[in-house]
């Protein structure tokens, strides 16, 4: 098992604003970094899962990896307006249904934040559509599970709910964290930065990425008062958009590696 060092653990908490995932457990770290951990007085976090099970248990298909269905229901008591407070049979024209109870004004920052989640996810099924034609349907397949997951974090900022953990590739979360930030421990390459000759899909999976941490800004603008607290709504959608650009740049790094490539039949 790989020893954490002290630079790694500096590089995910960013000065306290980022966090440490769960650790393996058995995970060592090396001197300088307990002695980091003792001073900043960190907890270092065990993941629940046993390592030799992490893998087939985030490869099980997740409940929310499932078709898009049509996502207005009209149904239940009136919607309230958050300006005047009362119920409204008809929808203004400058405002929009900001969950099942309320119409909001359109410039509300959960609707903003709203349709900057839907251009994701519009984004990531146009670049499941490329990968297609570039004759990619494993990386589409693993495109489309991002699509899901993009209707799942629309769905838990709807409902004002923590969006369920993200998997992909049968990783957890934390495992597409940790081969984000270190590929070449992990698949032997070191960080990406697309250039003029690489390929197509490269560039698309790239912006997809851009977009991703743009929309993760979006979701801390949208709930300011709560993104400190790691058991808020708002902190636990911005960690889900920054898990899915994590997701994201994996993909790009799979790829590039050869592991989400051509697949030829010789026979």
């Amino acid at each position: 098992m790989s020893v954490i060092t002290e630079a790694e653990l500096r590089e995910l908490w960013q000065n306290g604003r980022g966090e440490l995932p769960a650790y393996p457990a058995g995970t060592r770290f090396s001197a300088a970094a307990q002695d980091f951990l003792k001073a900043h007085h960190l907890e270092v976090r065990t993941s629940a899962i046993p390592p030799e099970m992490q893998a087939s248990t985030a490869g099980a298909a997740a409940a929310w990896d499932k078709p898009a269905i049509f996502p207005v229901v009209l149904s239940g008591p009136l919607p309230v307006c958050l300006e005047c407070g009362q119920p409204l049979a008809l929808k203004p024209e400058h405002m929009t249904q900001l969950d099942s109870g309320h119409f909001a004004s359109k410039a509300h920052p959960r609707l903003a934040l709203r349709g900057r989640v839907d251009s994701l996810h519009a984004l990531v099924q146009l670049t499941s559509a490329v990968a297609r034609r570039f004759e990619l349907p494993e990386l589409a397949n693993h495109l489309d599970t991002l699509a899901a997951y993009c209707r799942e974090v629309m769905s838990a900022e709807y409902n004002l709910r923590l969006p369920a953990p993200l998997t992909l590739l049968g990783k957890n979360e934390d495992e597409l964290h940790a081969i984000s930030h270190w590929p070449d421990r992990h698949l032997g390459l070191p960080h990406l930065t697309p250039g003029p000759n690489d390929h197509e899909i490269l560039h698309w999976l790239n912006m997809l990425r851009t977009q991703s941490r743009e929309v993760e800004i979006a979701a801390l603008q949208a709930f300011p008062e709560s993104t400190a607290d790691p058991s808020s709504v708002g902190y636990a959608l911005a960690r889900a958009l920054n898990r899915l650009s994590s997701a994201v740049y994996v993909l790009e790094l799979y790829f590039q590696a050869g592991r989400l490539s051509w697949k030829i039949n010789y026979e």
